[in-house]
């Protein structure tokens, strides 16, 4: 015998626009549960914790996110999708959610129907960073907002006891929270003066953003990821042995709320998020173990100077945001299983091309009914349609042919014991109904 010819061809790639761009993806019908899992929990908290939603648009003007989230924030700086539209404006795909809610918040005056507005949103963000584990450049966010009225510690206790219950509904396990407290106007330029003192003789040794936040952004120095700066970070000192009477006293009082709600957590001083908008209260929820490259799953703080660093008159802020392809890659790494899919409890079955017109009619009659139905219209051979109802597990079937059209009739079929009876079409939705009990 010859020997076997082999094909030692290469495949080719498909071309580049036949793929995703770097750090964006597809959402793909087999992932959808997981998502429609963590948006049904977030819903669930919504409607039970009074939050309204809201949507704002994917572009605003680059300035909202210069003003508000900070021009020396790596998030401006490095990672913002900006560019000029055909009119001229400089616009920017929304980085984070924050500062468009409280754009559309002063922009519709909400204060009007209630001085304080609990608000939910959800939806795609952008950020030109690094792809890893459960980031992407195109990624969603869940997130709550409370905005208006008092300055009141309670508020930052609801804005973390929200995503807790979320992160318990969803079964995510070994999440810890930390939590810290970055001051306010009175006493955080002391800190930022303290840090310069301290970091000053390092200077040399840290990466080069570092040495670029140093004179522009004292605090960011806390946020370095990089390993070159980890060990600087250890002798830091402690912001919280310099917080005015006002913050510490509101710090105190938040960790006691959190204390009476059992919610553990642990002081982090080395925390102070990425964005400039930021006061006081700061909190981060991540995992431990499995899924924990993804890094912090949610995470927020209190925003009292957001609203006056857009020009309108000082407004309290809290809230905070999840990551959805975090928690769902935590989810999946931690082996959570999805709720049982609701099974379909009835297949339709056709036997000729008139039968294929009239099942349509069938199906919307089971629907209205509230029955579910599947069915392989695409496929003309009843042992094709049969096989594709045992893969299902149905127990019933409706069989549809000639001779019950011209009867106006339909079989039932059982399809564990493989016992029929023909029904007419009038009894249909009673015997169904009958037969699933």
């Amino acid at each position: 015998m010859s020997p076997k010819k082999t094909d030692n061809k290469v495949k080719a790639a498909p071309p580049e626009f036949l793929r995703t761009p770097k750090g964006m993806h597809d959402i793909l019908p087999v992932d959808e549960p997981w998502w429609d899992r963590v948006y049904s929990a977030a819903h669930k908290a919504c409607e039970f914790y009074n939050f309204n939603r809201i949507e704002t648009p994917i572009l605003e003007y680059a300035e909202l996110f210069a003003k508000g989230v900070g021009e020396d924030t790596d998030i401006v700086g490095k990672e913002m999708y900006s560019f000029r539209t055909k009119g001229g404006d400089m616009v920017a795909l929304r980085p984070e959610g924050t500062a468009p809610v409280m754009r559309a918040y002063l922009e519709h005056a909400l204060s009007r129907s209630s001085p304080l507005q609990k608000l939910y949103y959800e939806g795609p963000m952008f950020r030109y960073e690094n792809p890893q584990a459960g980031r992407f450049r195109q990624h969603h966010q869940i997130g709550f907002e409370i905005i208006g009225g008092q300055n009141d510690p309670l508020y930052d206790a609801q804005a973390i006891l929200i995503f807790q219950r979320i992160l318990e509904d969803l079964k995510i396990k070994n999440v810890g929270l930390k939590i810290n407290s970055i001051g306010c106007r009175v006493c955080r330029p002391l800190y930022k003066k303290q840090l310069q003192t301290y970091y000053k003789r390092h200077l040399k040794d840290m990466c080069e953003d570092c040495n670029k936040r140093y004179l522009t952004n004292p605090l960011r120095l806390l946020d370095c990821k990089s390993e070159k700066c980890r060990p600087f970070k250890e002798n830091t000192p402690s912001f919280f042995d310099r917080l005015c009477v006002t913050c510490s006293t509101h710090l105190k009082t938040t960790l006691e709320y959190l204390d009476e709600l059992q919610i553990s957590y642990m002081l982090d001083n080395s925390l102070v998020r990425g964005l400039d908008y930021y006061s006081r209260t700061v909190f981060e929820f991540f995992v431990e173990g499995e899924g924990a490259e993804a890094g912090a799953v949610a995470g927020g703080g209190r925003y009292d100077y957001l609203a006056e660093q857009l020009g309108a008159r000082p407004t309290p802020g809290v809230g905070g945001a999840a990551g959805v392809e975090r928690l769902i890659f935590v989810m999946k790494a931690q082996g959570a299983a999805l709720p049982e899919k609701r099974s379909k409890k009835i297949f339709m079955i056709h036997v000729g091309e008139l039968a294929k017109k009239k099942s349509l009619r069938i199906i919307e009659e089971l629907r209205r009914s509230g029955i579910q139905v599947i069915e392989a219209l695409s496929k003309e051979s009843l042992k094709a349609q049969l096989k594709a109802a045992d893969r299902e597990g149905v127990p019933l079937a409706i069989i549809l042919g000639q001779k019950e059209i011209f009867e106006e009739s339909v079989i039932i079929r059982d399809l564990k014991s493989s016992l029929q009876e023909t029904i007419q079409f009038g009894k249909m939705v009673e015997e169904v109904k009958k037969r699933l009990k």
